[in-house]
């Protein structure tokens, strides 16, 4: 099954477009964890367990884990969502963008290391810096087009033939990059107004959409603003707001984490139809 199909067997099937990221800071973690060499395994394993009937997708974000050196952690925990919950999307958020032969590794790193059934890329080298990606027919290919992030319109509102740049790569990719129906786009939930254009644009393609909890982006907006005629089309990702959610009586840090992916999911969906 590839990516898109698999993808849109989680939101049937999940009844979700909740995408959990997995940004493991050692920080933050629970004390027991902290100075256990399997620590970050444990505490993603146990958020993966507590959240996977309510996820359409699952983020690791390859900083948190390379900063650590921690790489062979990461491929544990890839190792697991693909055993046990090998009907949920894996997406490895790297945001790779480099020349062609340098962009093939990177490829290889994502799809064969990690066994990604996505990965992030940068767009700014231009698409000979994406092809190789494509190689992976199977696997989604998803670029950034309108980040979540303030600064992010330093460059994406530049002036490109009369339409912003985030429009000009929103096209580009759904016209002429897309060949083999494997890509998708990074459209931040902070900025709703260009969420709808973007999907204007593209049509039913699917959008991971950063930028809820942590960051403020408003839900109802966001939903309002991405959503297919169907009702998905959408990976509205959460990370820190679901990975560190304030224990209440009775709660460890994976029921916790539970129970603000339901409300989350559930406020998600109340737009969705």
């Amino acid at each position: 099954m590839n990516f898109i199909n698999k993808l849109n067997a989680a939101w049937t099937g999940n009844d979700s477009l909740l995408c959990v990221g997995l940004d493991p800071d050692l920080a933050r973690l629970p004390a027991r964890l902290r100075d256990r060499p399997d620590g970050i395994v444990e505490f993603c394993k146990a958020i993966i367990d507590a959240t996977a009937d309510l996820a359409c997708a699952f983020k690791p974000q390859i900083a948190y884990f390379a900063a650590l050196g921690a790489e062979r952690q990461l491929e544990a925990i890839c190792s697991y969502l693909r055993a046990k919950y090998p009907h949920i999307p894996l997406i490895l958020d790297a945001k790779r963008g480099d020349i062609g032969a340098t962009a093939h590794q990177y490829a290889r790193e994502a799809f064969d290391r990690y066994g990604a059934d996505a990965v992030t890329v940068n767009p700014y080298m231009g698409f000979d810096s994406v092809e190789p990606y494509m190689e992976w027919e199977d696997r989604g290919v998803i670029v950034l087009c309108r980040t979540s992030n303030a600064g992010g319109s330093d460059l994406q509102f530049l002036d490109a033939g009369g339409q912003p740049l985030y429009q000009h790569v929103a096209r580009l990719v759904a016209e002429k990059w897309n060949k083999n129906g494997q890509c998708a786009l990074v459209v931040g939930a902070t900025f709703p107004e260009e969420l709808a254009q973007v999907r204007k644009i593209i049509g039913d393609m699917p959008l991971l959409v950063p930028g809820i909890g942590a960051q403020g982006g408003d839900i109802a907006a966001t939903v309002n603003a991405g959503r297919t005629a169907a009702g998905t089309g959408m990976m509205i990702n959460s990370s820190r707001a679901i990975l560190y959610a304030a224990a209440q009586d009775g709660e460890d840090f994976a029921a916790a984490a539970r129970r603000v992916a339901l409300e989350t999911r559930d406020a998600i969906n109340q737009y969705r139809r």
